[in-house]
């Protein structure tokens, strides 16, 4: 897939460590299936999103290649004594993204959100909250069992072009930061929408960006 990368975790430490470092349960992973992952900081905020697969035992992480340096420098922190492997691969198969559904964190918006506010944690798509510890779970999972996100994320239509990274801001919101943050673009027939986080008391409100309105489109 254009602009992605993909990294081959091998060794006998491999799903171990996956283990260790992801938000969602490594071990349920069957051959040649797809997984949604979080890669996360202690904060719990998002560094990058994989797409982790297994393939003839080796596990591989799709995410856009922005972030390959980033990713790398970080996990080779974690792999001490660890028997793993990592190395830059290809794949003849690619992940089952859903551009209008799931969400993508790249460089810009690397560390800018927690796994619920791109929606991993509805039917723990992304997010398990059973399998134990990893970077940032224990932030993770406060919020889940003990808060409530203020934003969640929501598909909007927009008759003007705006960028990954590019500020929400909802009428009537007094939060000193951006009522959101648009995630993806996505380019639909002659229809430009987006995936944007948005403040959820707040996303029925006027929205606009680089003073152009959005519209929701409500399939919630």
């Amino acid at each position: 897939m254009k602009d992605r990368v993909t990294l081959k975790i091998n060794g006998a430490d491999a799903q171990s460590f996956l283990q260790g470092q992801l938000s969602n349960n490594i071990a349920s992973i069957g051959e040649n299936e797809w997984q949604l992952n979080a890669y996360c900081q202690h904060q719990g905020k998002v560094i990058a999103l994989f797409w982790v697969t297994k393939v003839k035992g080796n596990f591989y992480l799709n995410f856009p290649d922005n972030l390959q340096n980033k990713v790398l420098k970080r996990l080779n922190m974690f792999i001490l004594m660890a028997n793993v492997e990592i190395k830059q691969a290809t794949l003849n198969t690619n992940p089952p993204i859903d551009v209008m559904k799931h969400p993508e964190v790249y460089l810009i918006t690397s560390e800018k959100f927690v796994p619920q506010e791109l929606n991993l944690d509805i039917d723990e798509v992304g997010v398990s909250f059973s399998k134990g510890c990893y970077p940032g779970q224990e932030v993770v999972a406060r919020l889940h069992y003990l808060g409530k996100p203020k934003r969640f994320m929501r598909l909007f239509e927009c008759g003007q072009v705006l960028n990954v990274g590019d500020k929400l801001i909802a009428l009537g919101s007094k939060s000193t930061k951006a009522s959101g943050i648009v995630v993806r673009c996505v380019k639909s027939a002659d229809k430009l929408r987006y995936l944007a986080t948005i403040e959820v008391k707040y996303q029925d409100s006027e929205i606009t960006c680089n003073d152009a309105k959005l519209t929701r489109i409500k399939n919630d």
